[in-house]
């Protein structure tokens, strides 16, 4: 079984609620530090898990997460690359206890780039990133070329809110490709990111990102139906 990562919020403060994290293609859940550290800090626990494509097992362990009471609700999946398609599987199986879902950089169609520098360009623009995944003992490189057995993207069985998010230079999943997959969902509030790459949780403008995120909990922590809580009146 690969190695989960845990984040909790700062002490003194309730936890707002839980996020489970399923890592893409050749990642592992130590890759969402950055994310898992800043959303902590907004007191929400973070459960980050590794890659379902290369262990299966991540998936029990997901649905474990869930059911487990000691962790506060709202619960939500996230789930970058190869790990939104298993995530969206999850909650149109009606996994217990998911209230949303969260998906980024959902994968359309192959890649089929080979060099390391063409591949850490396209997930992030960010240098510090990129030099994580350069010097990451346990990052397999790639991996992202490689196209693997996915579940069925079946989104009109998910009955829970979710949150897309998609980098609009995506070269790996084509935005317009990603953004036809959600068309006709309406539970899907879908948001893209100017001059993202495919990994917009750890890109160039990842503040930006985990801003969106902490707005989507705020609300979803009001209703499933996610009420506005601030309105531009210019």
């Amino acid at each position: 079984m690969s190695a989960s990562f845990s984040w909790d919020e700062p002490e003194g403060l309730a936890a707002r609620g839980t996020l489970i994290v399923l890592a893409g293609r050749g990642e592992h859940g130590g890759v969402c530090e950055r994310f898992g550290r800043r959303l902590a800090f907004d007191a929400y626990r973070v459960r980050a898990l590794g890659d379902p494509t290369d262990d299966p097992s991540v998936l029990d362990e997901a649905a474990k997460l869930l059911a487990d009471e000691s962790l506060p609700g709202p619960k939500v999946l996230v789930g970058s690359d190869t790990g939104a398609r298993h995530a969206a599987h999850l909650a149109a199986e009606r996994v217990p206890g998911l209230d949303a879902l969260i998906l980024v950089g959902l994968p359309t169609t192959p890649w089929n780039k080979g060099s390391w520098e063409e591949e850490v360009a396209a997930r992030t623009a960010c240098p510090t990133h990129q030099g994580r995944l350069t010097n990451d003992p346990d990052f397999r490189r790639g991996a992202l070329a490689v196209t693997p057995d996915l579940p069925e993207l079946r989104l009109d069985l998910v009955r829970v809110p979710v949150l897309a998010l998609h980098g609009k230079d995506d070269e790996v999943s084509p935005v317009e490709e990603a953004l036809n997959a959600y068309a006709g969902h309406p539970g899907i509030h879908a948001v893209t990111f100017n001059n993202g790459r495919h990994d917009v949780l750890n890109d160039a403008l990842h503040r930006t990102s985990a801003a969106t995120v902490v707005l989507f909990l705020e609300r979803l922590r009001l209703s499933p139906e996610l009420p506005a809580i601030a309105e531009d009146q210019a």
